[in-house]
């Protein structure tokens, strides 16, 4: 990493193993110098105080949608890719990447299914599902555990909500994945076509699955979004298939990751887990501080919608981006009390992980309750849980969870 101090700017390249693997020394690098810098990589300022990254996700004079505002020649775009045509398709409604009054009117018409009291009905299911899970691998005296527990859990619950059939969850976990990766940094053309291909055969399936539930809706989420109106109004197919695709997506991915982070952070503190989940209110705190420790997202960026000059004389012009440095934001001394160290219960409990403003994470209360009763059950079920190898990180900042978690009791 090169840091040029008057500039405020850094060259740390993201794809870097060791900045991947261990991102917060290089946050502590750069704040020692400066809580905002400037990174050439990607472009943009970047911010890693808690405090401006809150403020800023809540600043309605940024937002994650510009191409309302400016052309793409005015930004200095590339035209549309032909071969990104169906993926674009799908990004075109996405809840994440819409500004008012269309994204309010998206999320008012699913949010109902979110909110705390529906989700908390869950619970049961997911324990459920969770012993299931652990049924397949606990004799074994050693496990993998993203592949086995982390992702099969998550996939399977939102499949469920939506009423995706659990025979597709193989299918939802590989075309998440390859949609994923065209946020990861300087994505590559074979990415790009898997991701095409990906949402092809993703909105093919929804497509079928619409037009099944407009016959015959049943008791779940997408036949909820089929006939749930405001005023008249419903969601377009084109609607129901970029919201499903979301929520498939965002549904399970962060928790995916979330859940390899936070039981490699209690094994590697050595934490006794029968006082972390002596009760649901322990297993929630424990979680949050899991949230804050090491979030399972690194970066957020938002277009500024006008010209806006930020503390310290930062100049952000109309269509340029900034970096919402969530992980670094999470781990700010000037916020936390020792924030390097997990301490669950902590009197200055607060994160960014699942965002703020009009772009809060919609799963969050369903990710934190997967969380709350699986891992609980995870560490009962396996006594003497321990790594087996050292984790690996996946190469995907600013996406930030485990290629690996071998574990063994």
């Amino acid at each position: 990493m090169k840091f040029d101090r008057q500039a405020r700017t850094v060259d740390l390249d993201p794809r870097d193993p060791q900045f991947y693997n261990d991102p917060y020394s290089a946050y502590e690098e750069i704040r020692a110098h400066t809580p905002t810098f400037f990174w050439n990589q990607y472009g943009m300022w970047c911010f890693t105080a808690f405090s401006d990254v809150d403020r800023l996700l809540r600043d309605k004079r940024f937002g994650r949608q510009i191409l309302h505002l400016m052309s793409r020649e005015e930004l200095g775009l590339e035209p549309p890719k032909p071969h990104l045509s169906d993926f674009d398709a799908v990004e075109a409604h996405s809840l994440l990447e819409l500004e008012p009054p269309a994204h309010t009117r998206l999320r008012t018409l699913v949010n109902r299914a979110f909110v705390s009291r529906q989700v908390e009905k869950l619970r049961p299911e997911i324990a459920a599902l969770t012993h299931a899970t652990i049924d397949r691998f606990a004799a074994d005296g050693a496990v993998e555990l993203i592949k086995a527990f982390a992702e099969p859990i998550p996939v399977s619950v939102i499949a469920r909500m939506l009423g995706v059939p659990q025979e597709r969850c193989a299918d939802l976990l590989d075309w998440s994945h390859a949609m994923v990766r065209m946020y990861m940094f300087e994505a590559d053309a074979a990415a790009e076509h898997a991701a095409n291909r990906a949402a092809i055969e993703f909105a093919d399936c929804l497509t079928e699955l619409i037009a099944e539930r407009r016959r015959k809706p049943t008791d779940d989420l997408l036949s909820h979004m089929i006939t749930s109106e405001r005023g008249g109004d419903r969601l377009s197919d084109a609607e129901l298939i970029s919201t499903s695709v979301l929520l498939l997506n965002a549904g399970h991915e962060a928790t995916v990751h979330q859940t390899g982070n936070a039981v490699k952070a209690i094994l590697e503190n050595g934490l006794d887990h029968r006082a972390l989940f002596r009760d649901d209110a322990a297993a929630a705190a424990a979680i949050e501080e899991s949230l804050r420790y090491d979030a399972p997202l690194h970066m957020f960026t938002r277009y500024a919608l006008e010209d806006v000059v930020l503390d310290g004389g930062i100049e952000v012009r109309k269509g340029q981006e900034i970096g919402l440095m969530l992980g670094a934001a999470n781990r700010d001394p000037r916020q936390f009390a020792d924030p390097t160290s997990f301490a669950a219960g902590r009197a200055d409990q607060a994160n960014v992980t699942f965002g703020a403003g009009i772009h809060f994470c919609i799963g969050a209360p369903l990710a934190r309750l997967e969380m709350q009763v699986s891992l609980p059950i995870l560490f009962e079920r396996l006594p003497g849980l321990r790594l087996a190898d050292t984790p690996r990180y996946r190469d995907a900042y600013h996406f930030h969870g485990l290629e690996r978690l071998d574990l063994a009791w």
